[in-house]
């Protein structure tokens, strides 16, 4: 389970600008300009956050976006160089699904995903967004699918089950008691 996390001075964290807005709004001397920056940040090593920052400038709205997304930081347990299992998320009208990927496979992944992805470490992973492809709203749909993924050790807990159980599941304890069952009768 992704945790929330709080000292940040210790992370050297890499920004990535993920969207750009530029607004107008028409007054008597003319046009006054706008900007909005969707920003993401991450250390490379499972630790990633996003945030928005609006100014009249471009530059100011991209430092805001960046110390808002330093304080909107988590945890993200990964697997190697690749996600642990394979999660599917709705929000809004965004779908999206994230795949684990053999080591090589590289990062199959677009636009924001990507950014995310690549500031937080993964270096293997497949991902297909469905629907809308408004960047805020997959931005939020990407932290959503990584919120929910699990490790094995966190799942073994919640299930009060062995490690082993988790990986083989419940054919292999079935398996292990029949082959048992059989050299009882022999």
């Amino acid at each position: 389970m992704a945790k929330r996390v709080v000292t940040r001075e210790a992370l050297a964290l890499e920004d990535r600008l993920v969207w750009l807005n530029r607004t107008a709004k028409v007054v008597k001397g003319g046009r006054r300009f706008g900007f909005a920056a969707l920003v993401v940040v991450g250390d490379r090593q499972g630790v990633v956050g996003f945030g928005l920052g609006k100014a009249a400038e471009a530059n100011i709205a991209i430092n805001k976006g960046i110390e808002a997304a330093k304080k909107n930081l988590y945890r993200i347990p990964l697997r190697r160089t690749t996600i642990p299992h394979t999660v599917s998320v709705k929000y809004e009208s965004t779908r999206l699904i994230l795949r684990p990927a053999a080591p090589g496979t590289g990062l199959i992944a677009g636009g924001a995903v990507r950014s995310i992805l690549e500031v937080l470490g993964v270096q293997d992973v497949l991902a297909k967004v469905i629907g809308s492809s408004n960047p805020h709203n997959v931005v939020r749909a990407t932290f959503a699918a990584l919120l929910k993924l699990e490790d094995a050790v966190t799942v073994a807990q919640r299930r009060g089950i062995s490690l082993q159980k988790v990986f083989h599941g419940m054919y292999e304890s079935a398996h292990t008691s029949e082959s048992e069952g059989n050299a009882d009768t022999q």
